[in-house]
């Protein structure tokens, strides 16, 4: 069950051909826009998604945001930054203009 908020549930669920009967019963990737970037950022030997998150957004739950931000880092789930060390990653605002997270 996703929760109300969640930053998933606007995500579509997977449907059979005649669009109603489920494939299984995930969802799809929630679409991600691009999202604007306000400060660059160099990954240093130790850095992890949800340290940068703390030190930038003083929450270690907004990790995903930098995610989002930086499609080229495949990985992020093991929050580990180590196969990018001194590449520039973007940080993103804690939240979209107009309040949305």
């Amino acid at each position: 069950m996703i929760e109300k908020r969640s930053r998933y549930e606007s995500a579509r669920k997977f449907a059979g051909e005649n669009g109603k009967e489920p494939v299984f019963g995930g969802i799809r990737p929630r679409e991600i826009g691009p999202t604007a970037g306000v400060l660059e950022y160099t990954v240093k030997e130790g850095d992890r998604l949800d340290l940068l998150s703390l030190h930038f957004y003083n929450n270690t739950s907004r990790w995903w945001r930098i995610l989002d931000a930086n499609p080229q880092i495949i990985f992020g789930a093991d929050l580990m930054l180590s196969n990018y060390v001194g590449e520039t990653i973007l940080i993103p605002r804690s939240a979209e203009p107009g309040g949305g997270r």
